[in-house]
């Protein structure tokens, strides 16, 4: 079953802190990550996602590297999740690798519709709500696409941009498999008991 929490790990957001976030996250019961941080160089980039790929493989839990195919081959991560500007996910996947996922972001129903025609391992909907995590982030889309794209494919479904604990529910009501929070999981004043609340509400549905 795909994972219902799926935590986005912003390095712009979490600075220094990110792995001691990820091991709260972790040790709560989270077992799927993404780590983005899109200013980064690519030194930041691989020497924060070998330890967290490391980290993660050691609690049995599936960590994504955001756009960088590169990035998630060398550090033997569990994926890569690509936007609409990224390579294909036909063209991910030689890179790195049969066994990992690979994610697509899409924004329209048409996105939908040519990523469901692809291999690609699920298809992320967004932003769902209103959100400020994502610079030049575009209106959001509303729980309608869900509802459409569930009609159109088997492909887990993750919802992202502006998700809460109290409208999670009403996004895998929806349709969807899963739902990717940023803010209002990583800037919880606790990580760990945050998560759990996700979890523990993510469970009863």
């Amino acid at each position: 079953m795909f994972p219902r929490l799926y935590a986005i790990l912003d390095g712009s957001i979490l600075g220094p802190a990110v792995e001691a976030s990820a091991q709260k996250l972790i040790a709560a019961g989270v077992r799927l990550f993404q780590y983005r941080h899109k200013k980064a160089s690519s030194r930041q980039l691989f020497t924060v996602c070998q330890n967290l790929s490391r980290n993660m493989k050691a609690a049995e839990a599936r960590f994504v590297v955001n756009d960088r195919c590169d990035i998630a081959r060398l550090t033997a991560s569990g994926g890569v999740h690509l936007g609409q500007e990224d390579l294909g996910p036909k063209e991910a996947r030689a890179i790195v690798g049969g066994e990992s996922w690979v994610g697509l972001s899409t924004h329209t129903l048409g996105e939908v519709e040519a990523a469901a025609t692809t291999t690609a391992d699920y298809i992320a909907i967004g932003p769902i709500f209103p959100t400020i995590s994502k610079e030049g982030a575009r209106p959001p889309v509303g729980l309608g696409l869900i509802r459409e794209a569930r009609k159109i494919t088997d492909k887990p479904l993750v919802a992202i941009g502006g998700i809460t604990l109290e409208t999670a529910p009403e996004a895998l009501a929806a349709g969807a498999d899963s739902v990717a929070v940023i803010r209002d999981l990583i800037e919880a004043a606790d990580v760990g008991a945050r998560a759990r609340q996700y979890l523990e509400v993510l469970r009863a549905l």
